[in-house]
């Protein structure tokens, strides 16, 4: 578990912990308090994005929120191990938070305190990248403030430029999966 289920750029193995550490938690209220972020915002996500540029983002988020703690441990000396979804789970919260900035939030157990999602996320990258700077070790910070800034990124320049580019990659990976690879490699 400690080897391939949580992320540490002081481990022997670096590359699968970056995926794997997102589908892990340090305990049940972890677990709970990640997924209900998650299934707060995953209809509005899923609604912009679609199913499977959904699973793509999220996946692709947990990767890159783990790659941006690394770099901050190594940059800090600060090593040590991470897991959850959180990094993954702030870039959807992010994402939805830049696509509707004038949505109403509210505070699970204060929800008579409202707040636009555009100030909510204001408030998340600013306690991130406090957190970061001031060490605090509660949470892995550069990690939710790296899955932040990818959802902001994605949601406002990666449908362009990534997702709306892919069919002609997927073309021809249904043409290789279809008609097998192609026989024979010189001319007669």
């Amino acid at each position: 578990m400690i080897r391939y289920f949580t992320s540490n750029p002081a481990s022997k193995v670096l590359c699968s912990p970056m995926l794997l550490s997102t589908f892990s938690h340090f305990s049940l209220f972890h677990m709970a308090a990640n997924m209900y972020v998650l299934w707060s915002f995953s209809s509005s996500i899923v609604n912009i994005l679609g199913q499977e540029q959904f699973m793509a983002v999220y996946l692709s988020a947990g990767v890159i929120s783990n790659f941006v703690s690394y770099v901050c441990k190594v940059a800090t000396g600060r090593y040590g191990p991470s897991l959850g979804a959180s990094g993954a789970i702030m870039s959807v919260l992010a994402a939805v938070c830049t696509k509707i900035p004038e949505g109403r939030l509210a505070i699970i157990f204060l929800p008579m305190f409202t707040f636009t999602a555009g100030n909510a996320l204001k408030a998340i990258i600013a306690m991130d990248t406090a957190g970061m700077i001031l060490g605090w070790k509660f949470f892995d910070h550069a990690a939710h403030l790296g899955g932040a800034l990818f959802g902001i990124w994605y949601i406002t320049y990666g449908h362009e430029l990534i997702w709306k580019n892919r069919e002609p990659l997927v073309k021809i990976w249904h043409e290789m999966r279809t008609n097998g690879p192609k026989k024979g490699g010189g001319s007669k």
